[in-house]
This record gives C-alpha cells, sequence and structure tokens, in this order.
C-alpha cells in the first residue's frame, strides 16, 4: 500500500472532512480514501471529437453559410490519332555504339 501526505489543507476544509467522517463513524484517513476511490471511478467524460470542438470554439461568431458553385463536368482527356512524324522518326532511330578512345 502507498503513502499519500497532504500539505497545506485549509482548516475549513479538514474541519468539514473530520465533520464528514464522524458522520459516517469513520476516520478522517479512510473518509479521505473513501472520497477519493468514489472520486476515481466515477467514467471519465468523453472527450467530443475534433469537429465538435471546432463547431464550439467559433459558435459565438454566429453560423455562416458559404454558398456552393455548381462546377462543370470533368473533361476526357484528348486521345491522339495517330503519332506525331517527327516523334515517330525519333523513337525508330537508335543511337550508334560510342567509339572507344
Amino acid at each position: 500500500m502507498a503513502t499519500l501526505t497532504i500539505r497545506n489543507l485549509d482548516e475549513p476544509l479538514k474541519a468539514r472532512l473530520r465533520l464528514r467522517a464522524a458522520m459516517r463513524n469513520r476516520s478522517m484517513e479512510e473518509e479521505a480514501r473513501q472520497i477519493l476511490r468514489t472520486a476515481l471511478l466515477e467514467p471519465a467524460p468523453a472527450a467530443p471529437d475534433i469537429g465538435t470542438r471546432i463547431r464550439a470554439r467559433f459558435a459565438g461568431l454566429g453560423d455562416v453559410r458559404l454558398s456552393v458553385e455548381l462546377r462543370e463536368p470533368v473533361r476526357l482527356p484528348p486521345v491522339p490519332d495517330t503519332p506525331a512524324p517527327a516523334a515517330a522518326a525519333r523513337s525508330t532511330k537508335t543511337k550508334a555504339p560510342a567509339k572507344p578512345r
């Protein structure tokens, strides 16, 4: 078991802990353990997703609606019928091997 020391506890808070422990017939130490147990066994609240957090951050600015323009259909890429003569001539020629020096 671990030991926990709580320093600088305000006097009014310590008095309330003492009264709460006495009402439940427990020691102050046991009452503090029960309070911690109860507080830490509660399920953690689910963190909101990023969209909800962004919306909450900018909610004070008011709702902004942007118009979305309709887009034209996508054009098909051009398909060449035959290769260009210069490109065909270049592709059929092969370079001569380099001469040894």
